[in-house]
């Protein structure tokens, strides 16, 4: 059987990879560069598994649907057979039926050696499982958050990279044309505290345009994120809610939620999002402080799922987050 060499980054390891004898040898391969090294891929790869939502959100975006998958969060424990209600926002994308490789953080080998992949995309979160990984497939890691990088890589490895640049094209007019939506109501309330609590609003994170795609996004339709002049914009301090009076200056105030203790509702997916700000929301209403605050007030208090723009970092994540800011800031009463 003929063989294809990885040489990955750490200590300049040779990983073999078995190619199907069905390949003819003539088949063009290519080395292909990512976070642990470089990888050999040849041909054109048709079963890709996707470990994490962000690897599955740019093969999506990349019109290739996947035939293994890794969640974040435990919500299904048998296969996906019915995507569309056992996946959160990304699962109406889905046509085909992925077997399920369990979480990214620990994917299941099993699963992996059942499916047979020709590719495995992961990010950096599974730097300790590369090399066995790379033993059942070529295997290619990612950072989470570099979605023009990344996509132009896998579009590469699966032989369609004027895709990605279609796809990077979209998503910045997307951008510009938002940018411009926004500008009038950016004019008349520009400050924006943005919040993730911890441990409900006892702990809040800051969040900032250079912690967050969440606050970057969100400065990038020319919002100003507020914050203490001392604080760390890339590690900001927990932000107790004693201290929140603090940024009554904010004009609105964008509350990023996640709860994912009452997840099992997938069966009904228009409750994942509500799942995940509806005890926010409870709290929020009847906290003293928090009604103190002038945004509260003003009726400026919004409520997101973090979900989306922490989970889905890539073109699809973009356009439903800015979908959900749309709605809350500029088309609701």
């Amino acid at each position: 059987m003929l063989t294809t060499f990885t040489i990955a980054a750490c200590g300049g390891r040779v990983v073999q990879h078995p190619i199907s004898k069905q390949l003819s040898p003539t088949i063009a391969c290519q080395v292909i560069s990512h976070e642990m090294g470089s990888t050999t891929v040849c041909a054109q790869p048709q079963k890709i598994v996707a470990i994490g939502t962000s690897m599955l959100e740019l093969i999506l975006s990349l019109d290739i649907q996947p035939a293994g998958f890794a969640d974040r969060i435990l919500f299904n424990l048998g296969d996906y057979d019915r995507p569309s209600t056992q996946i959160p926002y990304l699962g109406k994308l889905v046509t085909s039926q992925p077997i399920n490789v369990g979480l990214d953080y620990k994917p299941s080998l099993e699963a992996l050696l059942k499916i047979k992949p020709d590719l495995i995309l992961g990010t950096e979160v599974n730097r300790n499982q590369y090399e066995i990984l790379s033993k059942i497939a070529p295997t290619l890691l990612f950072k989470w958050l570099d979605t023009k990088t990344n996509l132009r890589v896998i579009a590469k490895a699966i032989g369609n990279p004027q895709k990605a640049e279609q796809i990077i094209a979209e998503n910045d007019q997307r951008l510009r044309n938002a940018h411009k939506l926004f500008s009038p109501f950016v004019a008349a309330h520009p400050r924006v505290l943005m919040l993730t609590p911890d441990n409900h609003l006892i702990q809040n994170q800051l969040v900032t345009g250079s912690n967050s795609l969440c606050g970057s996004l969100v400065a990038d339709l020319g919002f100003q994120l507020v914050y203490l002049s001392a604080a760390n914009t890339k590690i900001p301090p927990l932000i107790s809610i004693e201290i929140l009076p603090q940024f009554n200056n904010a004009d609105l105030i964008i509350l990023l939620g996640y709860n994912f203790g009452q997840s099992n509702h997938l069966n009904e997916p228009n409750k994942f999002q509500d799942n995940q700000v509806n005890n926010l929301k409870q709290e929020w209403e009847k906290n003293a402080i928090a009604q103190s605050m002038q945004a509260s007030k003003d009726g400026r208090v919004y409520f997101l799922p973090a979900y989306l723009c922490l989970g889905l970092p890539g073109p699809i994540g973009t356009e439903l987050y800015l979908k959900e800011l749309q709605k809350q800031l500029l088309l609701s009463p």
